[in-house]
């Protein structure tokens, strides 16, 4: 496994990470048995990146975490997440001593004396700009709770307002084949210039990548992808890219042919991310331990190569990003 810095922590992070949102069995159920299955697999596949979030499972997924680092000694950079949590909610998640208190919940199910990385989880707009959020994060730093802090967010935008705290440790963009307003926008070049690592998450676009779905593909109730095809759970532009499905499933077909076709679409669309030197980790999921051995084999894949790479940002312009919704 090739790793790349994170220069806040002065550490190096596996190009492949896992993201940990369906360990929370909010992609449909997975037994305690499995995930940590897909935990393992992952450590044992070199993989020292793993990214959770305190609402995901309502904390199931970061004590899974916890009970595999207790039991295997295993040590990878954990990113967890706070600002969606339920039990307050509203703008009561953005006060220093909620918040303080659900970091401390986090880095008790996850069973670790400090939290490597903290970040704003998609907080709204407002409270960027507001700032007081980053000020609280900072004095959870100062006491020691945490060692960095970053944003996970919906918008180029929202990334620009956190590049302006020139302590932010971190953004987690949605970047894929049919997303790349982040890298066509320079967003990618300016997070390196100040050393801000860059973690992608739904780089699969929640599995439309795979090249598995089809019009009559159906998801478990629970699944985001039932219930926020449309954006009627949360931000619309989380759930396949922001595309309609319909459309998506087309744009998927019309795809095929852009990319290697000795490669599967999900591990070419990987290594379309790793191709970008400011990419520091990608964090597909997984609910199987399959499906973490064939993301982490993107790594070993050759580039795509510059003409590759120019077809499908035409591609994106002309066919994919008139119908994306949601924030850009």
């Amino acid at each position: 496994m090739r790793v790349r810095s994170f220069p806040a922590l002065g550490r190096v992070v596996s190009e492949i990470g896992l993201g940990c949102w369906q360990l929370g069995a909010e992609w449909g159920p997975v037994s305690d048995e499995c995930a940590q299955s897909v935990l393992h697999t992952a450590n044992l596949s070199g993989v020292t990146f793993f990214d959770t979030a305190d609402v995901y499972g309502s904390g199931r997924s970061e004590q899974r975490i916890g009970q595999f680092l207790a039991a295997s000694g295993a040590r990878p950079l954990v990113a967890t997440k706070v600002g969606r949590f339920s039990d307050r909610g509203t703008t009561d998640n953005f006060e220093f001593e909620t918040m303080r208190r659900h970091v401390m919940a986090s880095r008790a199910r996850l069973a670790v004396d400090v939290v490597d990385l903290v970040q704003l989880h998609c907080v709204p707009c407002e409270q960027l700009q507001r700032g007081v959020v980053f000020q609280h994060l900072r004095r959870l730093r100062d006491e020691g709770v945490l060692r960095a802090w970053g944003a996970s967010v919906e918008s180029v935008a929202e990334a620009e307002r956190c590049l302006q705290e020139k302590d932010c440790a971190s953004l987690q963009l949605i970047i894929n084949v049919v997303r790349q307003t982040p890298v066509a926008c320079g967003l990618l070049d300016r997070c390196a210039a100040q050393g801000v690592a860059v973690i992608v998450r739904l780089p699969l676009a929640s599995g439309l990548l795979s090249g598995h779905m089809r019009a009559d593909s159906t998801f478990a109730p629970d699944d985001h992808r039932t219930f926020n095809r449309d954006g009627a759970g949360f931000h619309v532009g989380e759930t396949f890219a922001g595309l309609p499905f319909a459309e998506a499933l087309a744009i998927v077909e019309e795809l095929r042919p852009l990319l290697p076709a000795d490669e599967s679409m999900a591990q070419a669309s990987l290594r379309w991310l790793l191709d970008h030197p400011a990419v520091t980790t990608v964090i597909p999921g997984a609910t199987k331990p399959e499906q973490v051995l064939h993301n982490v084999a993107a790594a070993a894949l050759p580039s795509l190569g510059l003409l590759r790479h120019a077809q499908l940002r035409a591609f994106w312009q002309r066919r994919v990003q008139p119908h994306v919704r949601g924030k850009d």
